[in-house]
């Protein structure tokens, strides 16, 4: 089983950025971990560019994709657009609870094209959508 973890803008400031909210691990430093504990494949991908994550989810080949879209979860039709296009399902994941913030964040335009959703639970919420993956 091969699966793609695709990270929005502005988290390649993980453990940097907001540590309140993000907490103070890299996503690198988490991904290894996550290697060592999912049975699966994992390949990764992080832009700040919109163009780029639709490339990449449109060349995508694999069993499945966990997606945190970052801020253009709320605002990107064109990547809403890809993934109800492609043929990869997708999870979309959160580190924050994205309904308990500010109330620009309450609206995903992912969610309604993702077979589920994981919110507010940290990094562990890609060991929870991975797993979902690896165990279905």
């Amino acid at each position: 089983m091969r699966i793609l973890i695709v990270n929005g803008p502005n988290l390649n400031l993980l453990g940097k950025r907001e540590p309140q909210i993000y907490g103070n691990q890299s996503f690198e430093a988490y991904l290894d971990e996550l290697k060592s504990k999912i049975s699966a494949e994992l390949d990764y991908f992080q832009s700040n560019i919109e163009g780029e994550l639709i490339n990449c989810l449109q060349q995508s080949t694999h069993d499945g994709i966990v997606i945190n879209a970052g801020g253009y979860t709320h605002t990107s039709v064109a990547i809403r657009d890809c993934i109800e296009a492609i043929t990869p399902p997708v999870i979309e994941v959160h580190i924050s609870n994205i309904s308990a913030r500010e109330e620009f964040r309450h609206c995903s335009l992912i969610s309604s094209v993702s077979i589920g959703c994981i919110f507010g639970f940290g990094l562990k919420g890609y060991e929870l959508a991975l797993n979902y993956f690896v165990k279905k």
